[in-house]
């Protein structure tokens, strides 16, 4: 059997059968039609690098990804492991205001966990971890007005 037609929805090996017309909206909404049935579809999520999407239709979520040979090679020698960056300190984008400390020493953070609350030009910034580390030392504290450049915080 091709690889070609050969997919993972929601973690299951599928192969499409029949035929299927997909009419575009614009690039996030399309309708289906599959023997006589109309989908309507919503791309919710898409990594098109890793060959993933995640899908709604008709109020149902499904996760797709394309099936290869070589994508399970790969994943079998631990090439498809993202490294990740690992963090030393964190400085402030801006100056600003600190309204709310999300973490503290000792705390393991990995890349998106949200750190701090920054207040800048009345505006709300949560600045969120590019990486991984242990967070050793906090060196501001809620209220606290920083500049930019600042270090805020330090990882081990």
């Amino acid at each position: 059997m091709s690889d070609s037609n050969v997919f993972l929805i929601d973690g299951e090996v599928q192969t499409p059968k029949g035929n299927a017309k997909i009419e575009w909206s614009d690039r996030r909404f399309f309708t289906v039609y599959f023997n006589g049935t109309k989908y309507n579809g919503e791309i919710l999520e898409q990594n098109l690098e890793n060959h993933f999407l995640k899908l709604k239709l008709n109020h149902r979520v499904f996760e797709v990804k394309r099936k290869y040979a070589l994508l399970d090679l790969i994943s079998q020698l631990g090439l498809d492991k993202q490294k990740a960056k690992r963090l030393k300190e964190l400085t402030s984008p801006m100056p600003g205001r600190v309204l709310k400390i999300m973490v503290k020493a000792g705390d393991q953070i990995n890349i998106g966990d949200s750190l701090l609350s920054l207040e800048a030009m009345k505006m709300e910034n949560i600045l969120k971890s590019d990486g991984e580390g242990i967070v050793k030392e906090v060196f501001i504290s809620e209220e606290q007005v920083v500049d930019k450049g600042e270090v805020l915080m330090e990882f081990e």
